[in-house]
């Protein structure tokens, strides 16, 4: 069976992570163009500080693992999209969104050819379900990225 192709999934994943920190009051934007590292850019402009997310989408009910290549970011979002399996089989759910500090990402990361984060291999994975606050957090720490006016 071929590849399926879920290029337009994974977009419209970036838009769902994307709603969900502004539904969080956490003010962000999408890079239009093809920014290696990040899709979005989460600010705090009173305090003058950004965080660079990244949108990984798996597009299988209940994905095993996310593929990553690129750690230049601050947070990796994971989005189960969860839109059943491949051939129509399996059923769809709403999307989970898991918020990854990136370095939590790097100390789970297997290298290789894959380059993948299998989901078992976080500890205490619900503690990352939904956790918007991580990004807000990030945002008013002095240990973020400052945005150029």
């Amino acid at each position: 069976m071929a590849r399926l192709d879920t290029k337009l999934e994974a977009e419209g994943a970036e838009f769902l992570v994307l709603g969900q920190l502004l539904l969080h009051r956490i003010p962000t934007y999408k890079t239009y163009t093809n920014i290696p590292g990040y899709d979005l850019v989460a600010t705090n402009t009173a305090a003058n500080r950004s965080a660079r997310i990244q949108v990984k989408s798996r597009w299988r009910t209940g994905a095993p693992f996310f593929l990553i290549k690129n750690f230049d970011c601050d947070f990796v979002v994971a989005v189960r999209l969860n839109r059943g399996r491949k051939g129509g089989n399996g059923h769809m759910q709403p999307p989970e969104y898991f918020v990854l500090p990136i370095e939590l990402v790097k100390s789970v990361h297997r290298p290789g050819p894959w380059c993948k984060v299998v989901f078992r291999d976080i500890t205490d994975l619900e503690a990352y379900h939904d956790n918007w606050s991580l990004v807000d957090c990030f945002l008013r720490t002095d240990s973020t990225h400052h945005v150029d006016a």
